[in-house]
């Protein structure tokens, strides 16, 4: 193919592409809920969860090691830069109810003996500085 075919056909590609009418939070939204039908309902954190500490961005990560013939399962909760007048407020409540909401709606929890819930906060002028706040249980215990 020649030089100019190749830059034609990018061009409309790149044309068509952006031209597309797809709605970039329905594609996110589809692509949760695969992940959800593979990992179970409710494994991305709710709004909800969002909203309680006015978190900026929330993840989970689902974690299994074993030691010694013995397997420990936990859910990794991140949550990140909430509203700093809310996490100063007995921060330990606010994560022991992040959790408890958390575990309700993830469907699987029970496969799971413990939950981590964390508080990260970044320095907007400077990502590379960053605070972490750490609170563990067992989902037991709800």
């Amino acid at each position: 193919m020649m030089f100019s075919q190749k830059i034609l056909i990018g061009v409309l590609l790149v044309f068509f592409l952006s031209a597309c009418a797809c709605n970039p939070e329905d594609l996110a939204r589809l692509a949760f809920s695969g992940m959800e039908s593979v990992l179970g309902e409710g494994f991305m954190p709710s709004e909800g969860i969002r909203s309680l500490g006015r978190f900026q961005s929330t993840s989970v990560n689902l974690s299994q090691s074993t030691v010694e013939d013995s397997t420990e399962s936990t859910i990794f909760l991140k949550l990140e830069n909430g509203d700093p007048v809310i996490l100063g407020n007995q921060p330990e409540i606010l994560a022991r109810r992040c959790a408890e909401i958390y575990l309700q709606g993830f469907k699987k929890s029970k496969d799971y003996q413990i939950i981590t819930v964390q508080f990260i906060q970044t320095d907007p002028s400077n990502p590379a500085n960053i605070a972490m706040q750490e609170y563990t249980f067992e989902v037991k215990d709800f």
